[in-house]
């Protein structure tokens, strides 16, 4: 695992200076010829966007058909909520309807998920005790 480290590194410099040369390639962002109220770029970010919220869907439901506990670590989506309110509020800033919406949706999801790994491991610790 530690000597692909180096490799990563790499890759992700090559990328980062990728991104840095897209400049001068002078890419204008346009209407969407689909819908003709957004700039394209929004339906791509609202496509994106629709990928990475509902990446934590798939353990929430697991979560709830072993009605358990096991196997949810329940920092890991605090700490996702905290940082999806960043994203909301850096959304307003920037005036992005797609960082916005997916970010509102996203915190939604993952309070489900902290509320539900709580409701079961209190459930848990109560059965635990009654034994």
């Amino acid at each position: 695992m530690s000597d692909r480290i180096p490799w990563m590194l790499a890759l992700m410099c090559l990328a980062a200076l990728a991104l840095c040369g897209c400049e001068s390639l002078g890419v204008h962002d346009m209407q969407s010829l689909l819908l003709p109220r957004f700039q394209r770029s929004e339906v791509f970010g609202f496509i994106a966007g629709f990928g990475t919220t509902f990446a934590a869907v798939p353990d929430l439901v697991a979560m709830l058909r072993r009605r358990s506990s096991a196997g949810m670590n329940p920092r890991m989506a605090a700490i996702m909520g905290v940082f999806q309110v960043l994203w909301v509020y850096y959304g307003l800033l920037i005036l992005s309807r797609p960082v916005i919406a997916w970010n509102v949706v996203a915190i939604f999801i993952n309070f489900l998920s902290v509320g539900a790994f709580l409701y079961f491991r209190s459930k848990e610790q109560r059965h635990a005790v009654a034994r």
